[in-house]
């Protein structure tokens, strides 16, 4: 699940940071924010320092995801077509009870809290047991979100797949993460076409051309495993195709550079290179982040070029997610607190692997 680069919690991406334009803030990219319940302020909490802008109108928040996926706030508009396209905006649907997880089965500490927790500023380095830990979580995480992809159809619901990932997590003995963080009521994350992330799974259909991307995240024996891949539903057109497709070539160009002592910020420059080269956008406010036994920590991996410090090291796992877009890479979030689409109605994809480094190189924990 992403992070916001900013606080999750004006709710923009999994429990990490966002990344602020350079020409924003003059030190750092991120930072962290908290989201107030009034849906027109935000206050953000920054490491080097705390400031608040104001731009084109409207608060505009890039941060580090303290707590919570990710999170922003932008100027709204309701345009009811996506740009460039006869496809009609994306509408909520109805959402429904949230399910019920079995006693026996372990939960982590924020679950049944409304507040994400903090953000934590520290790597995830594991022992020999936290990678056993690690590969389970991964595998079963893996595991689900294939079987999910397996039920994108025309006329399936997202509240259908989310109640069978739900059932596939709790029947593995696993909790299903994203379920109670920060008071998210479901058990995955659907973001459909111009959704960018923490898509609310609803009673709105799948339509035939739609694009969604699925995010599973599964709380296995005290370790998080988190994934996420865009399907197709039907006949996409080539334009949602090739989107989905450089966004998949990011991520794998982006995870083949890793290993000890690789500088984080490669990652970066890699996936922007990519996306230039199709006059794709980067999203800026999601960001990868920390994983393990907590579900969102550092270090922030900004999918963008950036020039933050920081090396990976060995026994280290951490997400990377890059989420691009056809056109703008603003975003507008809905009054949910969580669902996050393109200000433009363009489409946007997204790809995740949980990561593990090694002394010769990197391994994917969510294959």
């Amino acid at each position: 699940m992403a992070t916001l680069a900013g606080a999750a919690t004006a709710t923009w991406g999994s429990v990490a940071r966002h990344s602020l334009p350079a020409s924003s803030f003059k030190s750092a990219y991120s930072f962290s924010s908290s989201f107030w319940s009034q849906p027109s302020l935000l206050r953000l909490a920054f490491v080097a320092e705390e400031k608040k802008f104001q731009r084109e109108g409207g608060f505009v928040i890039f941060a580090r995801k303290k707590s919570g996926f990710a999170e922003l706030l932008f100027n709204r508009k309701n345009e009811q077509q996506g740009e460039g396209s006869q496809r009609p905006r994306l509408q909520r649907g109805r959402v429904s009870p949230r399910l019920d997880v079995p006693a026996n089965i372990l939960r982590p500490p924020y679950v049944n809290s409304l507040q994400a927790p903090d953000f934590v500023e520290d790597y995830q380095i594991q022992d020999a047991e936290g990678i056993v830990g690690m590969k389970a979580a991964g595998k079963l995480a893996a595991a689900v979100l294939s079987h999910a992809g397996t039920l994108v159809k025309p006329g399936v619901t997202t509240d259908e797949i989310d109640k069978a990932v739900h059932q596939m997590i709790i029947e593995a003995g696993a909790y299903p993460s994203p379920l109670g963080y920060g008071a998210f009521p479901k058990s995955v994350c659907t973001s459909v076409n111009e959704c960018i992330c923490h898509g609310i799974p609803d009673s709105r259909a799948l339509l035939d051309g739609d694009i969604i991307n699925i995010d599973v995240t599964v709380y296995l024996n005290g370790y998080h495993g988190d994934t996420s891949r865009t399907f197709l539903c039907g006949n996409v057109s080539e334009e949602g195709r090739q989107l989905v497709e450089v966004t998949r070539e990011a991520l794998d160009k982006a995870i083949s550079i890793c290993g000890p002592g690789v500088e984080f910020r490669k990652i970066g420059k890699v996936i922007h290179d990519i996306a230039d080269k199709y006059k794709y956008g980067v999203v800026r406010q999601f960001v990868g982040h920390g994983v393990g036994k907590i579900f969102h920590s550092g270090p922030s991996i900004l999918h963008f070029r950036n020039s933050e410090p920081g090396r990976m090291e060995v026994n280290q796992t951490f997400t990377i997610e890059p989420m691009l877009t056809i056109g703008t890479i603003k975003g507008r979030m809905w009054d949910d607190r969580w669902t996050v689409v393109t200000e433009d109605g363009s489409l946007s994809a997204q790809f995740e692997h949980t990561l593990l480094i090694t002394e010769k190189g990197v391994e994917i924990l969510t294959l």
